[in-house]
């Protein structure tokens, strides 16, 4: 098992994120790696946790990756976090990744979790993926 193919899972995913022209229709380009600093937009999609087990069999090194795409919006309801969930997900389901190291294997939908921030209209959805990866080191 290894760890080392996570760097290359996450700037797969994110790119595939800021090049989904569905996604960034309904976002634009507030699709981030990390937050910035400073004030956000009203709606914006995040990367997030990740849990890694080992995942190796009879044929090498791999690894299944379950980690977090996070959609935040301050608009009342669920209707445009939703819709941009939609869009994450269709663009991550089964996609054709490619890494810089390892081999993307399989990339699922796991669950989500819809849920109110505090007291106020912000609204955020927790999307889990998993992606199995066979190391090729």
């Amino acid at each position: 098992m290894s760890y080392g193919m996570s760097s290359a899972l996450q700037a797969a995913v994110y790119q595939a994120l800021i090049s989904d022209t569905d996604l960034t229709a309904i976002v634009g380009a507030a699709v981030f790696d990390a937050l910035p600093s400073g004030t956000l937009p009203p709606l914006y999609v995040v990367l997030g946790a990740e849990q890694v087990r080992d995942a190796s069999d009879k044929s090498g090194g791999g690894a299944l990756h379950e980690f977090t795409v996070t959609i935040v919006t301050e608009t009342a309801g669920f209707a445009t976090a939703k819709s941009a969930a939609a869009a994450v997900s269709d663009a991550l389901v089964d996609a054709s990744l490619t890494l810089s190291r390892g081999t993307l294997v399989a990339l699922t939908f796991h669950k989500a979790k819809a849920a109110r921030v505090g007291t106020g209209d912000v609204r955020q959805i927790n999307l889990i993926f998993r992606a199995r990866l066979a190391d090729d080191v």
